[in-house]
């Protein structure tokens, strides 16, 4: 039976490396036409609560603008059928483990077709995109996150019908992962 889990595991993530730069890509180029930034320009701005400055990006994005992107002008419900696992308190947050499995019959009518896990305070609020299909017979997915501080992870689920559920968990960090 490991094996056999084994094989499951590795060939969701191949289907997943496969598949999620494209979609990624994609939304990175039509964020970059409607703002018309040079890619190669950076904006600083100082936040007010640590006085630190902080420099953004090109591949910013914030937890709203996150959600916006992938649910458009629809609501993502809370749901039982969307169950995240993550620890209360992770000690290192350069790896931060994080499971999502969702309660789905994966027919050709009705299936998950992906799966978006998000963070709250990251400079990048997207953390990973996962692109299913009929063909996978669960929809869940594991992965390791990074969090910058102590925050909440958000799993955002699109259906074929074009509905969308959410979970969320907070997640105490001790030693931030993102720098």
């Amino acid at each position: 039976m490991e094996r056999r889990n084994f094989i499951k595991n590795i060939m969701a993530v191949s289907a997943t490396v496969a598949t999620v730069p494209s979609v990624i890509f994609a939304e990175e180029v039509t964020a970059k036409e409607e703002l018309k930034t040079d890619v190669n320009k950076t904006e600083v701005k100082k936040s007010d609560s640590k006085s630190k400055e902080t420099v953004k990006g090109p591949n910013d994005l914030s937890f709203e603008d996150a959600v916006k992107a992938i649910v458009g002008d629809k609501e993502a419900k809370e749901s039982d059928k969307v169950k995240l696992t993550a620890p209360e308190i992770a000690e290192n947050g350069a790896v931060v483990p994080v499971k999502v499995a969702v309660e789905s019959p994966m027919t050709e009518k009705d299936y998950v077709k992906s799966i978006h896990i998000l963070n709250t305070k990251n400079s990048n609020a997207r953390c990973a995109d996962i692109m299913l299909t009929t063909k996978n017979a669960e929809a869940k997915f594991a992965s390791n996150v990074k969090l910058s501080e102590s925050q909440e992870v958000v799993a955002i689920i699109a259906l074929s019908d074009g509905t969308f559920m959410k979970a969320g968990k907070s997640v105490k960090v001790t030693i931030g992962g993102c720098g």
